[in-house]
């Protein structure tokens, strides 16, 4: 099993344990009266889903980089270990031809895109496959998804409270004049 898939289990096994615990379930079930109480205090604002779509994603976007970074240390972890068998650079043989390899005298190491380039003697070089290649694609599309849940959720906001400033028949807070210049 690799680790994308044990990952993605893991995430499936979490979110079904969350949503087991919030609901309650078990032997000793929770009072309704204080579930009733907790919701009563929380207001449901039409942006609430926006804010939660942009906490999980912001929170999915922290864990993959942070998977992405323990899998760039682990790969400079190999690299500077000497000794027997180091020769070529441990996270620059998989992927690739031996030749190619054999060729390897450096490395850089990236950390915002996450990458461990392995540098050949030519002068060129090639990304190593130790990092695996969707933790960028993957930690953009879901911090640009926060960010546009966060402003969407901010959005929502501001026309909830327009409209309810325009049903009582003043001017939103935005708009009004405050007498100084």
């Amino acid at each position: 099993m690799g680790p994308v898939v044990a990952l993605v289990l893991l995430v499936l096994v979490a979110a079904a344990t969350a949503a087991v615990l919030r609901r309650g379930a078990g032997t000793y079930p929770r009072h309704p009266a204080a579930a009733a109480v907790a919701a009563a205090r929380v207001p449901r604002g039409p942006s609430a889903p926006f804010r939660v779509a942009a906490g999980v994603a912001g929170g999915a976007a922290a864990l993959l980089y942070l998977w992405g970074l323990l899998c760039v240390g682990g790969a400079v972890l190999e690299a500077e270990d000497g000794g027997t068998d180091s020769v070529p650079l441990r996270p620059c043989r998989d992927g690739v031809p031996p030749e190619r390899s054999g060729q390897v005298v450096d490395y850089s190491v990236s950390y915002l895109p996450l990458g461990f380039r392995c540098e050949t003697v030519d002068g060129d070089g090639y990304d190593s496959a130790d990092v695996p290649g969707h933790l960028n694609p993957g930690v953009a599309v879901l911090a640009l998804t926060a960010v546009g849940s966060a402003v969407a959720a901010g959005y929502a906001t501001e026309r909830r409270a327009r409209a309810a400033a325009r049903s009582d028949g003043r001017a939103p807070a935005s708009n009004r004049r405050t007498g100084s210049l």
